[in-house]
């Protein structure tokens, strides 16, 4: 019914710039709250950035002032920009959703997607 897909990862040097993008398709009445996790290997899956559907936002403590997250609703599109990376930064990121399938649902659905993974070296 959803499908997000995350895109934008790669290798990127101590002190650069990446952008990902989280994209939903499929067939669904609204998306509310959008988060970004990242897993290094061997630990646990970790919250990077939410942002509701009024775009309020929260942030892990160890991105605060590097990343931004925000949203599109037109193209159902979420975005992390991520400055001054840092090696530690490595790991494979996903996005999820909140997502109201049907009008009249009370309950919402949340949804993963495949991960792109974000890699930090000189």
């Amino acid at each position: 019914q959803v499908q997000l897909v995350e895109s934008g990862g790669g290798l990127v040097q101590p002190g650069g710039s990446l952008r990902l993008s989280c994209v939903a398709s499929g067939t669904f009445f609204s998306i509310n709250a959008v988060g970004w996790y990242r897993q290094a290997p061997g630990k646990q899956r970790d919250l990077v950035a939410v942002i509701t559907s009024g775009g309020s936002t929260n942030y892990g403590g160890s991105v605060k002032g590097r990343f931004t997250i925000s949203r599109d609703n037109a193209k159902n599109t979420v975005y992390l920009q991520m400055n001054s990376l840092k090696p530690e930064d490595t790991a494979v990121y996903y996005c999820n959703a909140d997502v109201r399938v049907r009008r009249g649902d009370t309950s919402l659905q949340r949804y993963w997607g495949q991960g792109t993974q974000v890699t930090v070296s000189s």
